[in-house]
C-alpha cells in the first residue's frame, strides 16, 4: 500500500514538474506564436496533459491541475483566484474527460496495449476539443469572450502542442530503444 502511495505522488509530482517545465520551453521558444495571453498556435503543455493522464490517470490529472493552478495563479492571472481555479480545473478535467472516456469506448487497458495510433490521435483530438469547449464556455460565462478567434487558436495550438509531444516522445523511444539494442541484432532479434 505505501509503495502504491509512492508511486502516485511521484506521479503527480513528475507531471506537475514536467508541466511546468514545457509551459516555460513554450514561452521560450513560442513566444512568437503567441495570439494573445494564454493562446497559442502551439502550445506544448496541452501534449503533457494528455499523454500524463494517460500514463497516470488521476494522478496525472492531479498533477496538471496543480502545475495549471500554479501558473495560472503566477503568471496568467495573479490576481484573479476564482479564474486561476477555474483554469486550472479545466485544463486537467479536460484530459481526464477524455482518458475516462477512452476507457469506455475504446476498452482502454491500464497498460495502454491497446491505443492504437488510430485511436491516439482521435484522444488527441477529441481533447484538444474537450480542452477548447470548456475554456471557451467558461470564458463566455465569466464575460471574458469576446473573440472567438482565441478559441480556434487554442483548439490548433493544442493540437499542435499534443501532435508535437507525442511525436517527440515517440522520437526519443525509438532512439532509444536503438542505442539499447545490443550490437549485432536486427529487428528480428537475429
Amino acid at each position: 500500500m505505501k509503495q502504491r502511495r509512492m508511486q502516485f505522488l511521484y506521479a503527480v509530482a513528475g507531471t506537475a514538474a514536467i508541466y511546468l517545465l514545457l509551459l516555460g520551453l513554450n514561452e521560450l521558444v513560442f513566444t512568437g506564436s503567441e495570439y494573445a495571453l494564454g493562446f497559442n498556435w502551439i502550445y506544448l503543455p496541452a501534449g503533457v496533459r494528455l499523454l500524463c493522464t494517460l500514463l497516470f490517470g488521476s494522478a496525472g490529472a492531479l498533477g496538471i491541475l496543480i502545475a495549471s493552478w500554479l501558473a495560472n495563479i503566477y503568471y496568467y492571472f495573479p490576481d484573479d483566484f476564482i479564474r486561476a481555479a477555474a483554469g486550472a480545473a479545466i485544463s486537467a478535467g479536460s484530459p481526464y474527460l477524455v482518458y475516462m472516456l477512452a476507457r469506455r469506448i475504446f476498452s482502454l487497458h491500464d497498460s495502454l496495449s491497446n491505443l492504437t495510433p488510430a485511436r491516439l490521435l482521435a484522444c488527441a483530438a477529441a481533447c484538444a476539443v474537450v480542452n477548447t469547449l470548456l475554456h471557451y464556455l467558461w470564458f463566455l460565462f465569466w464575460g471574458a469572450a469576446n473573440d472567438w478567434r482565441q478559441a480556434f487558436v487554442m483548439l490548433v495550438g493544442d493540437m499542435a502542442g499534443i501532435l508535437l509531444v507525442l511525436y517527440g516522445v515517440r522520437l526519443v523511444l525509438g532512439r532509444l530503444a536503438n542505442r539499447l539494442k545490443p550490437a549485432g541484432t536486427t529487428r528480428n532479434g537475429r
